[in-house]
């Protein structure tokens, strides 16, 4: 078992997959290059009948990948940006998300679109979205969201071999983050999520880059004698309801940790589905911690506000909890 970058865990995952089945092929703006490291040396290993640049046109992008994977290609597209979906949301929304359902089944769509989320570096309202919502409520796409290396190889190797469109999600800021990727063939099933650590006082769900944060926040509130079980969902479609639902029967209390924007937002739908098929299991309200209704701002102070953090998430266990202070003992 080697540690590795999370980006190097992608680009490990896609070499497999590209040289295991001739019919995958990857495209995107600059990958030949690689400005974004997760394709670095694809282009010169396999050459541009596999890999090449497109123009700067996410609706050619998506609707290509319609076209080709109809035709019986795997297609890995790299996006860069998450907020570059918007401009490709034709293809996605009326074709990928609905032409098995429109077809009987007849057509496959083995579509992998790739694409950083969430702030964190400056990148300024146009390059920082978190856009798995939107995804989410189509009905026809696979939704993942790697936080450790290990899981990033491995679930776009599970959506790589996919018969239905996937979009896999690189949390940004956190591709040099490193981590244990288990050797050899390593797979990582959509639908199962991870218990990062376990509590029995509260849990905690946290969405991509927020694991990192709330796993923080739960060692902060362990130190206070709360403990608090984090359970990282790493696919938002499907969603491993029953963990979730099973971890709130040991605690009977649920915080969800999602950058995306408050309104409709995964936990939004986490929050639902909870209190719909487990009330009976909480002891009090569910609390979401989320970013708000707005843009995210360029300045680093002003981003660091918006985006839910360390502080944010130990403050919402202790509200819920009824702390009123820290030298409060809450015990699991």
């Amino acid at each position: 078992m080697a540690r590795t970058r999370l980006i190097q865990a992608i680009h490990d995952g896609i070499v497999e997959e590209m040289a295991r089945d001739p019919k995958v092929i990857v495209y995107g703006e600059d990958v030949e290059l690689s400005i974004v490291g997760d394709l670095r040396g694809v282009h010169e290993q396999f050459g541009h009948d596999r890999i090449r640049n497109t123009p700067i046109c996410e609706t050619t992008l998506t609707g290509m990948a319609v076209g080709l994977a109809s035709a019986g290609y795997h297609v890995v597209v790299q996006m860069m940006f998450s907020n570059f979906l918007y401009t490709g949301m034709d293809a996605i929304g009326n074709q990928m998300s609905k032409l098995r359902l429109m077809t009987g089944g007849q057509m496959e769509l083995p579509i992998t679109i790739i694409a950083t989320i969430g702030g964190g570096s400056s990148n300024a309202a146009q390059h920082s979205d978190t856009s798995y919502p939107m995804l989410m409520n189509l009905g026809g796409v696979n939704v993942a969201v790697p936080a450790t290396s290990a899981d990033a190889k491995g679930l776009v190797k599970t959506a790589i071999r996919s018969p239905n469109p996937c979009f896999v999600l690189e949390p940004n800021g956190r591709g040099g983050d490193q981590g244990e990727v288990p050797d050899g063939e390593h797979l990582v099933p959509f639908g199962k999520a991870a218990v990062r650590r376990e509590g029995g006082a509260v849990t905690v769900v946290a969405i991509g880059r927020m694991v990192k944060p709330a796993l923080a926040a739960a060692a902060t509130l362990a130190d206070e004698g709360v403990s608090a079980e984090v359970i990282d969902p790493r696919t938002l479609v499907p969603f491993d309801t029953d963990a979730v639902l099973a971890s709130v029967a040991k605690t009977g209390h649920l915080v969800v940790v999602d950058e995306a924007r408050e309104c409709c937002s995964a936990a939004s739908q986490i929050a639902a589905v909870v209190a719909e098929q487990g009330f009976a299991l909480l002891k009090g309200p569910i609390r979401r911690v989320t970013t708000p209704n707005v843009a995210i701002p360029y300045a680093p102070n002003a981003e660091a506000h918006v985006i839910p953090g360390e502080a944010r998430i130990a403050a919402a266990v202790r509200e819920l909890l009824g702390r009123t202070g820290r030298s409060e003992r809450v015990l699991a």
